[in-house]
């Protein structure tokens, strides 16, 4: 990815070197994890299609979805710290930085088409461990997003575990996961997540791993839909697309459960297999249609 050079986004906080004591959360409004263990408003004609599909299955009125009424979640527990100078930050601050950056270009181009504004993200880089809105986290939870603050909490080492321990390099792959984590984003502005949360409190557990696996590769769609207009760019070289993939591959709840556990239990799936997750990355990919990330009406 031809990432050097470009605009990096204001929207990064450093919060490495700190952190409190590791608790978990898995509350309602809970962080949406990329796992790494062995286990707003409406958008018009296209997003309108994708929130009307998810009030149908969620029961819920679809004009409070697209009048963005509730939609986003609470504030609170946001940690005091600085706004990354990312002149003086390391390779890696500067890189997911940029990404950050080509997100927001993304998204806010999409809102705005559709006569919506988008509120963008903020990314959080911590270390070891982190304290968020949803909860406490160490690194071993993966990159998460907390619906509670809008932030995408991020420990950069996790990319060398991506590299080294699930065989998923390429600057790309580690570009597809923080689109993934802004993929969260959009569906918290759009109303879907939050429902989703609310909901999953009075399912089986079987019943919210399915969901989940729902959300989450719609999120997956929506990393592609970003790709597509990142390729559109001219910023993307030979092989980008298949170190996303490849990524897509290794972290898939089939592959993971596999490989730490030698079986897999599907019931427990709450990500989608390494199949699902590289299709539904490609269809955002091949058009950067939103209405062909519906992974609510249409079989995963």
């Amino acid at each position: 990815m031809q990432w050097r050079g470009r605009r990096q986004s204001s929207n990064v906080e450093d919060r490495r070197g700190g952190g409190g004591m590791f608790g978990g959360s898995g509350r309602m409004g809970g962080p949406m994890r990329i796992p790494v263990r062995g286990a707003g408003g409406g958008l018009g004609i296209t997003g309108i299609i994708i929130l009307l599909i998810a009030a149908w299955i969620f029961g819920i009125n679809p004009l409070e979805l697209l009048s963005g009424g509730g939609s986003l979640g609470g504030g609170g527990g946001q940690t005091q710290s600085r706004t990354v100078d990312t002149k003086a930050s390391d390779e890696m601050t500067q890189f997911v930085s940029t990404v950050l950056a080509e997100t927001e270009d993304t998204w806010n181009g999409i809102f705005q088409a559709e006569g919506q504004t988008y509120k963008e993200p903020r990314m959080v880089l911590f270390s070891r461990q982190v304290q968020s809105a949803c909860g406490t986290a160490s690194s071993a939870s993966g990159p998460f997003y907390c619906p509670n603050d809008q932030r995408v909490y991020l420990d950069t080492t996790f990319f060398q575990q991506l590299d080294q321990q699930f065989g998923a390099s390429g600057d790309f792959a580690q570009a597809y996961v923080i689109a993934h984590e802004v993929g969260h984003h959009v569906q918290n502005l759009t109303g879907i997540l939050p429902r989703f949360n609310q909901m999953r409190q009075s399912m089986s557990p079987e019943e919210a791993n399915r969901m989940s696996v729902r959300v989450e590769l719609q999120a997956d769609c929506f990393a592609g839909v970003w790709a597509h207009f990142t390729d559109q760019k001219g910023l993307l070289e030979s092989g980008d697309v298949e170190e996303a993939l490849n990524a897509a591959t290794q972290i898939g709840d089939d592959t993971l459960q596999k490989r730490s556990q030698g079986y897999v239990v599907p019931d427990s799936f709450n990500h989608g297999t390494s199949a699902q997750r590289r299709t539904w990355f490609q269809r955002g990919v091949q058009n950067g249609r939103l209405s062909d990330c519906d992974t609510f009406n249409n079989p995963v």
